[in-house]
C-alpha cells in the first residue's frame, strides 16, 4: 500500500493529539520513533495492538524509542480509548488524514467481502534523524513488540 521504504526521509508532518496538543516529526527529532497507524479506536485488533505496545511501553522507553499512534478518529475517541486502557502514549486525530495520506496508508480494503476505503494497519519505526528504518505491514496485533524488536 505505503511507497515509502527503508532509507526514505519520513513525510514531515503536523497534527493535534488526544488532548489537542500540535505534535510533529520534529518533537521526536533526537529519538526513535514507532509510528504506528491503525484502524479504528477501540475495536478489538487496535486495541490488542496498542495493548501490547503499552505492556512493553517500558522498554521501549529504555531503548530510546518514543510510540505515537495515529487514526482518523476524534480526538474525544482517542482519549476515551486512552482512558478505557490506560494507553502511555499520545494519539493522533488525524481526521483530516493528513498524516495518514503523507504516510500512504489510505485506500481500498476488503472485509466479509466489502469493498470501502480505510486505514492499513502499518507501523513505521523512523530513526533519530527523521529516516525509516522499518515498513511493517503485516502487523502481528498480539505480538507487534516482537515485530518492531525482535529480542
Amino acid at each position: 500500500m505505503t511507497t515509502l521504504k527503508i532509507g526514505d526521509k519520513a513525510p514531515s508532518f503536523s497534527a493535534l493529539d488526544n488532548k489537542g496538543n500540535t505534535i510533529s516529526l520534529e518533537d521526536y527529532r533526537g529519538k526513535k520513533l514507532v509510528l504506528f497507524f491503525y484502524p479504528k479506536a477501540s475495536t478489538p485488533g487496535c486495541t490488542a495492538e496498542a495493548c501490547n505496545l503499552r505492556d512493553n511501553y517500558q522498554m521501549f522507553l529504555s531503548k530510546g524509542y518514543a510510540i505515537l499512534g495515529v487514526s482518523a478518529d476524534s480526538a474525544k475517541r482517542q482519549q476515551n480509548w486512552i482512558d478505557k486502557n490506560e494507553l502511555p502514549f499520545p494519539l493522533l486525530a488525524d481526521e483530516d488524514k493528513n498524516v495518514i495520506e503523507a504516510f500512504g496508508v489510505w485506500g481500498p480494503k476488503k472485509f466479509m467481502g466489502r469493498e470501502y476505503d480505510g486505514i492499513h494497519r502499518t507501523t513505521f519505526v523512523i530513526d533519530e534523524n527523521g529516516i525509516i528504518e522499518d515498513v511493517i505491514s503485516k502487523v502481528k496485533t498480539k505480538a507487534h513488540t516482537e515485530q518492531i524488536i525482535p529480542e
